[in-house]
């Protein structure tokens, strides 16, 4: 009887769906960390995964794995290869987070152009004749520059193009005729695109060590151009981001990840009254929430009853033909 093991909270409906389920067991822990882990991973022939690391080390200690399911898309923390390499299926969920994350991303945007964060500690503290800076603007007429137009990619251009805003993106993965189709103009020459661009707005896995922005990109930017991150930390180089905004070289950001995750207490952006902050929680809205943990837990009973989805497993091409349950 295959044990599967929670390691995170998770929606109460994705519990749901194992308690319901026959021949299987499973151990719950809210907590969300490497030590939860390490202390019952022993026993289990599946995990579903919340954003913890999951390194070669504790995968080594986890003889009986099977299946490893991560509740979301992303899958940083994860060592690929360890698992490849015992023909161990790293799953994913589906779409069902991406349109909390292009709302967030729109949230974060219109944070950052209306002021609000300042306007509300201005109102809170009395001082209400803050509100003849003139200092908020409006995002329609703005150019917006997309990086990576996948789900989520086109989700932000549709919801900011409802806003009047000229929308660019470079993805080298999708077709001219792709983006052409959504209204948006393909980019080819991003330090132009960057430097045309009133907002850079991120949309793109982390691929090795790469930071695709980094000092020579923000370089690029206007002093009045806003960078918004709600893909994956590592994406910017976050030293860079907090000079140019103590600078004045740029004009803003909005964050809803991070390089190390959480952050530590005197993160040298924190200073910067400039920077909206949410807490890697653009993907956790209510309904997808729920949605990611019946998916989460659904592709491991999947597993076991020998019907996963292939698309939904990142490491298929390198897995070994004896991984049967695929």
């Amino acid at each position: 009887m295959p044990h599967i093991l929670v390691a995170g909270k998770i929606h109460e409906a994705g519990i749901g769906l194992l308690t319901a389920a026959t021949g299987i067991t499973f151990d719950y822990i809210e907590e969300i960390s490497v030590a939860s882990i390490v202390s019952r991973i022993a026993n289990a022939d599946a995990i579903v995964l919340r954003t913890q690391p999951f390194t070669l080390e504790t995968i080594g200690i986890a003889k009986r794995l099977q299946v490893v399911s991560r509740h979301g898309v992303g899958y940083d923390a994860v060592d690929v290869d360890a698992l490849t390499a015992r023909s161990i299926p790293l799953a994913v969920v589906g779409d069902v987070n991406s349109q909390s994350v292009a709302e967030q991303t729109l949230m974060l945007m219109l944070a950052l152009a209306k002021r609000t964060l300042k306007h509300d500690t201005a109102t809170r503290t009395g001082q209400w004749d803050y509100r003849n800076r003139f200092d908020a603007f409006e995002l329609s007429g703005k150019r917006l520059l997309l990086l990576g137009f996948g789900r989520i990619g086109k989700k932000v251009a549709a919801l900011s193009k409802a806003f009047g805003m000229e929308v660019m993106a470079h993805d080298p993965y999708i077709g001219q005729e792709v983006i052409h189709a959504a209204g948006v103009t393909p980019v080819h020459d991003l330090p132009a695109a960057f430097a045309l661009a009133d907002i850079v707005s991120l949309h793109i896995p982390r691929i090795g060590k790469e930071v695709p922005v980094g000092v020579r990109e923000l370089a690029h930017m206007k002093h009045t151009a806003m960078l918004i991150n709600t893909a994956r930390g590592g994406l910017v180089d976050e030293t860079a981001l907090a000079a140019a905004l103590a600078q004045g070289r740029l004009a803003g950001a909005g964050l809803d990840v991070f390089e190390a995750e959480p952050p530590a207490p005197d993160h040298p952006l924190f200073s910067s009254d400039q920077v909206v902050f949410t807490p890697h929680m653009a993907g956790l809205s209510q309904e997808s929430a729920k949605r990611m943990s019946v998916s989460s837990v659904q592709n491991v009973l999947d597993f076991f009853a020998g019907r996963l989805d292939p698309d939904l497993v990142v490491n298929k091409s390198k897995l070994s033909p004896l991984a049967a349950n695929l």
